[in-house]
């Protein structure tokens, strides 16, 4: 059940993906972004009022149409800012929020689970504080966000996308890409509780993942000089192989700890790397280039849930599938090997 409704979810970031690519929030993106987080507060909310399978998977395809609105046009706004100014710091600090939002949401379910002694009625108050969390997150990103996208970026409707071999090689890299990290994504704290490690484990796997997040940028930063963005972007994939292997090959105790701070140190700089050169490369339509990407990554988000759970489900564990992964991810960085002089 759990693949199934995270698969949901990403069938319908993968829609909100493909409706960003259009022009119909041009001179919008502010008001959608935040319409599309105030539905997301919205829909957590909604997620404690059932226990029905299907009315799970309905909110959180509606979840994932909203987070891919919020991606896509907070990023076309807070990027072209930056990069207007600039200011590499600004995609580092952009995309480290996510991880700042693992650790402290991970901080606020484990001692959920401690005030309800981990009972049955546990869960429906982790829903009910991630709606409140984002709400606050809301009113943070109300009084930060811009009005609108930098004035050197591409104003009104953009030109189609002009395709070419580099492009089309990033994007199925980028597409793979969620295949391979939404296994690890989906599963890792369901591998550290078959493990039979403890819930301080699991609680320490992704909080840790989420600190690795939030600073990955800044660390990855000084490579971007010697190695192009191509270079950090093959080489944080390649680490991030090494990470999903760990979280089945080390003994267990450690196995979730050193897998989740890899799998944390990489997961967000190729998604804000692989962006960037997608941008790099059609710098006349790039919330167009970012839409596509962003669409090829949620159809390896759907596919990966899916047949994770069913390869674990008559195998018995998460090994085979997360060695699919590791693979998976090891082919996005070979994929983009023939064009790296291009995209770098």
């Amino acid at each position: 059940d759990a693949g199934f409704i995270a698969s949901a979810n990403f069938v319908g970031y993968l829609v909100g993906a493909v409706l960003a690519a259009y022009g119909w929030a041009a001179g919008r993106e502010r008001l959608v972004a935040l319409l599309s987080l105030l539905a997301t507060a919205i829909l957590l909310a909604a997620m404690a009022a059932t226990d029905s399978v299907a009315v799970f998977a309905g909110i959180r395809f509606l979840a994932g149409i909203a987070s891919a609105f919020a991606l896509v046009f907070t990023s076309s706004i807070v990027l072209s800012h930056g990069s207007a100014a600039g200011n590499d710091h600004v995609q580092a600090a952009h995309f480290g929020g996510p991880g700042a939002g693992i650790a402290l949401s991970s901080v606020m379910v484990f001692l959920i689970g401690l005030g309800f002694h981990d009972g049955p009625g546990g869960w429906r108050a982790d829903w009910i504080g991630g709606a409140l969390y984002c709400a606050v997150s809301l009113v943070v990103v109300f009084l930060l966000l811009p009005s609108a996208p930098a004035q050197s970026a591409q104003a009104g409707k953009e030109p189609a996308l002009v395709w070419n071999r580099p492009m089309v090689l990033l994007t199925l890299s980028y597409g793979l890409f969620g295949f391979g990290y939404v296994i690890t994504a989906t599963f890792l704290v369901t591998i550290a509780r078959l493990s039979a490690t403890g819930p301080i484990v699991e609680f320490l796997c992704w909080f840790i993942a989420g600190l690795t997040a939030t600073v990955a940028l800044f660390a990855w930063k000084p490579l971007v000089r010697p190695l192009g963005l191509g270079g950090v972007y093959v080489a944080a994939l390649l680490v991030e192989a090494a990470g999903v292997v760990a979280t089945v090959a080390l003994p267990p105790s450690a196995a979730p700890l050193i897998g989740g701070a890899l799998f944390g140190a990489t997961f967000l700089a190729i998604t804000a790397y692989g962006l960037q050169i997608g941008r790099k490369l059609s710098p006349e339509s790039p919330r167009r280039i970012l839409a596509m990407m962003t669409a090829a990554f949620g159809v390896g988000q759907i596919v990966g849930p899916v047949v994770a759970g069913w390869i674990a489900e008559r195998s018995g564990s998460f090994t085979v599938p997360t060695v699919i992964a590791a693979v998976a991810l090891v082919a996005c960085a070979a994929l983009v090997m023939p064009v790296i002089k291009k995209i770098s």
